[in-house]
């Protein structure tokens, strides 16, 4: 459970499964270039950056490099920077000692310490505070860190990966980041592709998916037809992997054909093209669309009214997930919640529905 707020921090393997290298980095030149060039450095000590479009795989790549790296056994411990207060960012990053400040009544050791002997992969590397960039620079150059109200020095004993889906010489450029940090991190650049630019990767990437989701949601999914595959490669996917993953959780989960027509009026949407009968007339399917969302709604109000708004109970009925109902109530424009004023009080839910990702 991260703690104040802080990233995900989970040893290496732990609830986060790799996929195979043929998955990592599939069949087009830029990616197995990447792959020879990993080869030489994941024995190595040597600072690395990854960048690339949100979506890409630069945690995934990450956790790749640490499993075959020196550090393996190791924890491998993420810190998002856009996900911490600028105010807690010294603490949790170096700890501190019972009494190193209000409210600090016990010792706690922070993440730069969990990454010993593992890798500390310190992601969104361009949110850093331009007042913290200087002690990461340090602790970089130095290799020594001291927890908060302590005198002791410790040595740094782990591997960093920073990433960043912003170009970082970009900020450099706009004085929103060091130029000395940049050329101290950036001793090796890995620059991720859009998944746009490797449409060839696609089919085996949704055969993976479409195995690992299928055993995580334990329902039984059809593999796609040549045909569908190819309305999927041709598909913007801006995204990238990350929106392909979630379109297969959908598939998976709903098993609509609906899903496969959806991506070609968003095709027409992202082009400005009119729909042509050369689209294998799948267009015309859009009564049958737009009737299967009227039913979709109708069945899950109805599921609403009968358990009076209680989504948890309505999702229970309807034997689909919490996430998924509270998914398809946004999608059909249902409101999150009963605007109507009903004759019978409703059963209050425990957990609010969870603010939607960014």
């Amino acid at each position: 459970m991260a703690r104040n707020g802080s990233p995900e921090m989970s040893p290496a393997g732990a609830q986060f499964v790799v996929p195979p290298d043929d998955i990592v980095f599939g069949c087009t030149p830029g990616m197995l270039a990447i792959r020879q060039q990993l080869k030489k450095v994941c024995s190595t000590n040597i600072p690395m950056l990854v960048q690339g479009d949100g979506g890409t795989g630069k945690e995934t790549l990450a956790r790749w490099v640490h499993l075959r790296s020196p550090w393996r056994s190791g924890p491998f411990i993420k810190v998002n920077f856009a996900a911490i207060p600028g105010g807690l960012l010294e603490s949790e990053l170096f700890g501190y000692t019972a009494g190193a400040f209000t409210g600090a009544n016990t010792t706690r050791i922070g993440l730069v310490e969990m990454a010993q002997g593992g890798t500390l992969f310190l992601d969104q590397i361009t949110d850093l505070a331009p007042t913290f960039q200087a002690k990461l620079l340090q602790l970089l150059q130095d290799g020594i860190f001291t927890r908060l109200g302590d005198q002791q020095e410790r040595r740094l004993e782990a591997r960093i990966i920073c990433a960043s889906t912003r170009r970082v010489h970009e900020a450099v450029s706009e004085g929103h980041f060091r130029q000395d940090l940049y050329y101290r991190i950036n001793v090796f650049e890995i620059v991720l592709p859009p998944l746009s630019a490797r449409r060839e990767d696609i089919p085996t990437i949704v055969s993976y998916l479409l195995r690992q989701l299928s055993e995580r949601f334990q329902r039984e999914a059809s593999t796609l037809e040549a045909s569908k595959l190819r309305l999927l490669q041709n598909h913007e996917w801006r995204g990238n992997i990350r929106e392909l993953e979630n379109w297969i959780s959908r598939h998976v989960l709903l098993g609509e054909d609906e899903l496969l027509q959806e991506l070609v009026v968003a095709k027409h949407q992202y082009s400005g093209k009119p729909y042509e009968l050369s689209d294998g007339g799948i267009p015309l399917k859009r009564i049958a669309r737009q009737a299967g969302r009227a039913m979709s709604r109708e069945l899950i109000l109805r599921a609403l009214r009968t358990n009076h708004w209680n989504r948890r109970r309505a999702a229970r009925d309807l034997k689909i997930s919490y996430r998924t109902l509270l998914y398809e109530i946004r999608e059909i424009g249902l409101p999150s919640k009963r605007l109507q004023k009903q004759t019978t009080k409703p059963t209050q839910e425990v957990n609010p529905s969870p603010r939607s990702p960014d």
